[in-house]
């Protein structure tokens, strides 16, 4: 990477009437997450047609006891890295509308980033599938597997998305008009093959945005639409970026 890339990126975002990020498990890899795929991700420890929402609904007692492990357990002891931290401070400092993140844990709200669109739900909430009610997690606890839910006794669920669920559409419908409203977006740990929120960027890029990516490698993003590419980890490149935004 450049300097001369860095100080375009940095200008284009303090120029910016309306900023908006788009992250991806590559920007909670520092926090002790792992990705889902790829080597060492979760799906090649995990069977993932087991996280089917048919399956789980037919089989949450050998469901529930894998999803405590993933997403309570291991999650549940990550912390926001300097990435999570810098975007809360753009976003702070009057230059960043938004986020839309396809990750499912909290980090971004843990590290005071206040507007955050969940585009695949989030492991802070979980809804009964009887009585349709939502918990916070952490008022639910897990000693007994499944849980049962407080007010009815029925299965709870996650609120995230399974294979096989849809993507909620007032979360699709606001991530989209932040898309349309903004100049550019910030594209964090993500090489957007997860679709439909693979997409997200591209709306920004139709009606002439600009594309700033924080990428390890090469992705399609880097290869067909982005305008800057930042090369390294999200924890160095994005508070690097930040600071020459705001200095």
């Amino acid at each position: 990477m450049s300097n001369h890339a860095l100080e375009n990126a940095a200008h284009a975002l303090r120029e910016a009437r309306c900023a908006m990020a788009f992250t991806g498990a590559g920007i909670s890899v520092e926090s002790g997450v792992p990705p889902f795929r790829g080597p060492g991700g979760v799906w090649s420890k995990y069977d993932s047609g087991k996280f089917e929402k048919s399956y789980f609904r037919r089989h949450p007692d050998e469901v529930w006891p894998l999803l405590k492990e993933i997403f309570f357990d291991n999650f549940g002891r990550a912390r926001p890295n300097p990435a999570h931290i810098a975007l809360a401070e753009l976003e702070g400092a009057g230059k960043l509308a938004g986020i839309v993140t396809q990750n499912i844990d909290g980090l971004h709200q843990a590290a005071g980033s206040g507007v955050v669109h969940e585009y695949h739900g989030s492991t802070r909430r979980m809804q009964c599938m009887t009585c349709r009610r939502f918990f916070d997690s952490a008022d639910i606890p897990l000693e007994t597997l499944p849980p049962p839910c407080p007010d009815c006794g029925g299965l709870l669920k996650p609120d995230f998305v399974f294979f096989g669920e849809g993507i909620p559409s007032n979360v699709h419908h606001a991530a989209t008009e932040l898309a349309k409203q903004a100049e550019v977006c910030l594209i964090i740990g993500t090489g957007g093959t997860v679709q439909p929120a693979g997409r997200i960027p591209y709306v920004v890029k139709s009606h002439g945005g600009i594309l700033i990516e924080i990428n390890l490698y090469d992705t399609e993003y880097s290869y067909r639409t982005s305008d800057y590419f930042l090369q390294g980890k999200a924890g160095w490149m994005t508070p690097m970026l930040v600071q020459a935004v705001l200095e």
